[in-house]
């Protein structure tokens, strides 16, 4: 894995962009893709790069999302405690005494901590269940109402775990917030580096607010118009204990995931075949995953205009919306071999 690659995959994770305020991610696209195409965006944010070779080829569109999972905040008490809703999907396990950062109107960041009443409170009963997230808040360390508003924290504020790319003793895994889904824009942003110069009609984007309902997927079609698209994600691993693992098909370093279907797209037959074809033809490692839940920006794209051939190909990553998610960094190269060689294909 090249030290380029691990740059780009620690700016975007470390960056805070949860659904509805992706900028610093768009930012770091732009900059990333500088000189490479013509920027454009939609009016809800999503943001793409076209190759400027010839402007009446048909759109290739290779996408990933910007958006991570966080939280708003919803409350301000008396006291100083912030409350907060949940932006995109959360498991309360996950949560209690996790770091996070709110984010305020002037770009400020404060830290936080996830808390609830203490277990040395609670009763036996208590202590067994699963804490419900609007039990929860959040102390920044404020001592009131009036101190939080003076560090510029207001009602709707934008909440993102706090959490920092770093190495494991493993020599290709990495630790990280938000893989899902900067792992899919490192590889848009990857792909654009090397194919807009030399690709006609190739797009590469990054969409918002997928996590709370595919939305930027829908807007940006609209603009595009894409004759295809290829998704690039951030999916569950399967391979961890608890789990059977001779069903598994997001196993860590086994390579990219070509995924036929989940409850949001059945993906297109043709690229399907496309993609495995090329994947056997160059030696690409991969793994054919049919998923029972999740959905991702395909069931976003593939019913928009009159219909758009739509396929998602994933590097999967461990406890995904969470602040600590482990990839392996091979898969995430699979992922970017296979892409460019599907957007070559289809060009």
């Amino acid at each position: 894995m090249s030290d380029s690659s691990v740059s780009l995959l620690r700016s975007l994770t470390n960056a805070h962009s949860i659904s509805g305020f992706e900028q610093e991610v768009a930012d770091i696209f732009t900059s990333e893709l500088a000189g490479k195409g013509d920027f454009g965006k939609d009016r809800l944010g999503s943001v793409y790069c076209r190759s400027n070779l010839d402007k009446d080829a048909p759109n290739i569109l290779v996408a990933g999302h910007m958006d991570e999972v966080g939280f708003r905040v919803q409350a301000i008490t008396t006291s100083g405690y912030l409350t907060f809703v949940p932006v995109g999907g959360w498991w309360g396990h996950n949560l209690l005494a996790q770091p996070v950062e709110v984010k305020t109107r002037a770009g400020g960041k404060i830290p936080g901590v996830v808390a609830s009443k203490p277990p040395h409170f609670l009763g036996k009963t208590e202590q067994g269940k699963v804490l419900e997230l609007d039990a929860m808040f959040i102390d920044i360390a404020a001592s009131s109402r009036e101190e939080v508003a003076e560090w510029g924290i207001r009602i709707g504020d934008p909440i993102a775990p706090q959490s920092t790319f770093r190495e494991t003793a493993h020599p290709h895994r990495y630790l990280a917030k938000a893989f899902d889904n900067r792992v899919g824009m490192a590889g848009a942003i990857e792909v654009g580096k090397e194919l807009l110069a030399t690709q006609s009609g190739l797009v590469v984007a990054g969409t918002v607010q997928e996590e709370v309902g595919l939305r930027g997927a829908r807007t940006l079609a609209n603009v595009l118009k894409p004759a295809a698209a290829i998704v690039l994600e951030c999916p569950p691993a399967d391979d961890t204990p608890g789990q059977d693992k001779s069903l598994s098909q997001g196993e860590l370093g086994k390579g990219v995931q070509i995924r036929l279907h989940d409850p949001s797209a059945i993906m297109d037959p043709i690229l399907v075949e496309t993609a495995l074809r090329l994947a056997h033809d160059h030696k690409i490692p991969h793994q054919i995953t049919v998923r029972r839940s999740g959905g991702t920006d395909a069931g976003g794209f593939h019913l928009s205009n009159e219909g758009i051939p739509s396929i998602v190909l994933g590097a999967p990553a461990r406890y995904i919306h969470s602040h600590n998610a482990i990839l392996d960094l091979r898969d995430y190269q699979a992922m970017l071999s296979l892409t460019k060689a599907l957007a070559k294909e289809l060009s």
